[in-house]
């Protein structure tokens, strides 16, 4: 082992060579990283009922979503499903779950690159695609997955659900909204063969990806429209705002319920001028009011604690 002279010689060599400009020197006393984890909690509402429904473990309204880590990595997931299926007798709830489920089940043995999550969309849509009994419909998707060792996330968002990290009250990262026109986003679909080319479907190729550096204390909240369309980012970070001193998965669950019932009632305030109803005046449509839609929001705290385990 080298004591501290000889590694003081060592370095007083390197910088009077010229070397330090090609690479960083690590000392002896360098210390790696902990390896960041994801606490996490999901809430909900379906707009079809006047209070909070989960109408199974991982669906609220036409919406569906996942929760998963394996020994690499932690991951998020929603999907979206497209409610104008129901006018041709077709369960809109259908296709975003089975999707969601497809995904799950691949990260939880490990069948994906955790620095590739569109990958796990594109893989779980070709699964849909070869199933004897197609699920038809379609829906958005928006995956974020976790790198501990890395301490990175790498997401990928097909359509207008998405993600944000927030760092110290601001808002550090955010994935890029995806539509063809006003209300009408990229999606994935299966069709049947009847209405084949008559619907929009969306290559998983197409969704957009990104990667960002996480620390400890950072919040992650992955959503559907339904949320993103009737609070604001400000109203998003004020509701947050107490996360960044607290761990407690509790609070991050309390946390989650919070910020969806606030989205879920605003969302029924017809006075109420919305992030969506801003948006569709800025297309020329007049429009007032909170947007009634299936919300979904998974809210996650990232953390150094190693034996947090979601």
């Amino acid at each position: 082992m080298q004591s501290v002279a000889q590694y003081g010689r060592i370095v007083a060599r390197a910088l009077a060579a010229g070397i330090h400009n090609e690479f960083q020197l690590k000392t002896p006393f360098d210390k790696p990283k902990e390896p960041l984890h994801l606490v996490a909690g999901a809430s909900g509402f379906s707009k079809s009922v006047t209070k909070s429904s989960q109408l199974s473990k991982w669906t609220f309204g036409d919406d569906a979503y996942f929760i998963s880590r394996n020994k690499v990595a932690d991951v998020i997931g929603v999907a979206d499903g497209v409610g104008g299926w129901r006018n041709y007798g077709i369960d809109p709830s259908s296709f975003p779950r089975t999707l969601m489920l497809v995904c799950e089940r691949m990260v939880r043995e490990g069948h994906f690159r955790p620095q590739s999550p569109a990958n796990i969309i594109a893989a779980g849509y070709s699964e849909m695609l070869e199933q004897k009994v197609l699920t038809l419909g379609s829906s958005t998707a928006c995956v974020v997955s976790l790198h501990r060792e890395e301490r990175t996330i790498y997401s990928a968002n097909l359509g207008d659900s998405g993600f944000i990290v927030i760092r110290d009250g601001e808002i550090v990262h955010r994935s890029t909204e995806q539509q063809h026109y006003f209300n009408t986003p990229y999606q994935l679909a299966v069709a049947p063969p009847s209405r084949d080319g008559q619907w929009l479907s969306d290559s998983p190729e197409m969704a957009e990806s990104s990667s960002f550096k996480v620390e400890d204390g950072d919040v992650l909240m992955l959503a559907t429209d339904g949320l993103f369309d009737n609070l604001s980012e400000d109203m998003i970070i004020k509701s947050l705002s107490s996360l960044h001193t607290h761990k407690e998965e509790e609070r991050i669950q309390s946390a989650a319920n919070s910020i969806a019932e606030h989205a879920y009632k605003l969302s029924l305030d017809p006075d109420y001028m919305s992030p969506f109803a801003l948006s569709a005046c800025d297309f020329g449509i007049d429009l007032r009011g909170g947007k009634p839609d299936d919300i979904t929001c998974i809210l996650a705290r990232v953390t150094n604690q190693s034996d947090i385990f979601v």
